[in-house]
């Protein structure tokens, strides 16, 4: 895989559009090889009827207030976009000895398959792109899985921090961002049981439901700790750890703790002062 050489204080395609393209085509070709010599067995079946036992559910909300009419535009796209990336996801089995591909069911998102200008984030900034939006479904995925006991064999978290936490519910960077074909999701079932992804769309949010063919005897809370603004020369960045308690369901008991993942990123805001002096942490 090509790396950015450590004297670049930045990356080769933030430098020049062409740079950019030719980059994105590089990375794709290097997933495209090394997918050539992939021993995984990836998801391919489904089952219109959900499997016994619900893991975990969760919803997001599909519309945020807005005063701008092009982002309020842009997330109505969005909207669309999801609707591709359900037929393709909805119902998937997840067996023994495979692995979810985000990407190998959704496939390349292009408007000659339907997907519209929807808000991205890339390069830095939110900006329009055909397909954006569908984050969200990666996102929701994620922290399904971070609630079973599917691996997380490959996870990306966005580069940078774009909104200030309004109504926020989850811990910071608690998803997971998708680009063709080079940063994808992908989950390994490493258990004797099948796992099944069900998602759907009602009036206000995108659903989701993970479910299992077993019963499991424990869950999984998962937490953020050590979180923290930081300055650094006019910018602001946001940091924090996601763990996780394995907890028997029976008892209560706390069967195991887990450091899932550190992550840092720029934002793209002023934090308020209060924000800037307070560090956070959960150890219970």
């Amino acid at each position: 895989m090509i790396k950015r050489p450590k004297w670049l204080k930045r990356s080769l395609a933030t430098y020049n559009p062409f740079l950019y393209t030719l980059i994105v085509q590089i990375k794709r070709m290097e997933r495209y090889l090394r997918l050539l010599l992939d021993n995984h067995k990836y998801s391919r079946s489904f089952a219109a009827e959900g499997l016994n036992y619900r893991v975990k559910k969760h919803q997001s909300v599909l519309i945020r207030k807005t005063s701008n009419d092009e982002d309020f535009q842009l997330q109505i796209n969005k909207v669309e976009n999801l609707k591709i990336v359900i037929q393709q996801i909805d119902s998937v089995l997840i067996k023994p000895g495979e692995t979810f591909s985000f990407y190998k069911l959704v496939g390349k998102p292009i408007a000659k398959r339907g997907f519209i200008v929807g808000m991205e984030l890339s390069q830095g900034c939110a900006r329009p792109g055909v397909g954006g939006g569908i984050c969200q479904a990666s996102n929701l995925i994620y922290w399904l899985a971070l609630h079973s006991p599917l691996e997380v064999v490959e996870r990306h978290h966005h580069s940078f921090d774009p909104f200030p936490d309004e109504n926020r519910v989850l811990p910071f960077a608690s998803g997971a961002t998708v680009m063709y074909n080079y940063r994808d999701l992908r989950l390994r079932n490493n258990t004797p049981h099948t796992f099944q992804i069900k998602l759907w769309l009602d009036n206000k949010c995108l659903n989701g439901d993970l479910r299992c063919s077993n019963w499991l005897t424990y869950s999984y809370t998962v937490y953020e700790k050590n979180h923290r603004f930081e300055e650094k020369k006019g910018k602001y960045f946001r940091a924090n750890e996601l763990w996780r308690k394995k907890l028997d369901k029976k008892s209560g008991k706390i069967l195991d703790r887990e450091f899932i993942v550190s992550n840092y990123a720029e934002v793209k805001y002023v934090p308020s002062p209060e924000k800037l002096q307070t560090d956070s942490a959960e150890d219970n």
